[in-house]
């Protein structure tokens, strides 16, 4: 995609914008316990609270290394400047995608900026969006919020982007996977099928990097996915009280 500055103001001037589907729009809950989503008349649960509440033993133990080495109040003071910089940059993408363009001159607004040029830049083969900020639920099971569903080489694509301090492997993005067959497997429910998955990622310092998933990962992440929520599903039904006899 093509930046073009107007004043302060940068808009992207070739991306197709299509309302090919009317998506719904649902509000999410953060207070009182895991996050969920207002769907209807039901609070179903995220995508990322039924990711936390399932991660593995080892990630976990890796997590609890690192708070350990950079010192508790060190690792969430980074961990708090990681999300404050993924919110402005999300924000950034989304006046961009939104067509409204964006202007924000303070230091942060400033680093966002960069970080969203950059993604925007390597998106060459992104030429029709559908939906920005697009809520997707499936059934009572899950529901979420992806970045950008659209045409992507001519294919019908989730988008997700994401921030990171430094460069990602493959091995260390997996519930970035999960995220994307998650809102695969929602929108094809709700709306319409999905051939592809693209997660992309801007570090703090500038590096893009983007993780693809084809139709035959998206398939593989799907099944592994039922698996998580079926886990998360079980967890809670023990851990919830059972009914009082009257």
């Amino acid at each position: 995609m093509r930046l073009k500055q107007e004043k302060n103001k940068f808009i992207i001037t070739d991306l197709s914008r299509e309302e090919k589907y009317k998506y719904s729009k649902y509000t999410r809950n953060d207070k009182d316990g895991p996050r969920t989503y207002n769907v209807g008349e039901l609070k179903v649960p995220s995508v990322t609270t039924i990711l936390s509440a399932t991660q593995s033993e080892e990630k976990k133990r890796k997590i609890d290394e690192w708070r350990a080495r950079e010192g508790y109040q060190r690792a969430q003071q980074i961990t708090q400047q990681a999300a404050l910089r993924g919110t402005e940059m999300h924000y950034v993408l989304e006046q961009y995608i939104a067509g409204k363009g964006y202007l924000n001159l303070s230091e942060g607004g400033e680093h966002a900026r960069m970080m969203a040029h950059e993604i925007v830049k390597n998106l060459e083969l992104f030429t029709t969006v559908w939906g920005n900020e697009v809520s997707l639920a499936y059934r009572d099971r899950w529901a979420g919020s992806t970045d950008c569903v659209g045409l992507y080489d001519d294919k019908p694509t989730i988008i997700d982007f994401k921030q990171s301090n430094k460069p990602k492997r493959e091995e260390w993005i997996e519930d970035y996977y999960y995220q994307i067959a998650a809102y695969s497997l929602a929108h094809q429910e709700q709306y319409g099928p999905i051939d592809q998955g693209l997660i992309c990622i801007c570090t703090k310092d500038g590096l893009y990097q983007e993780f693809k998933m084809d139709a035959r990962k998206l398939d593989e992440y799907e099944n592994k996915w039922f698996e998580r929520v079926e886990r998360y599903e079980k967890l809670k039904a023990t851990s919830e009280p059972a009914p009082q006899e009257s």
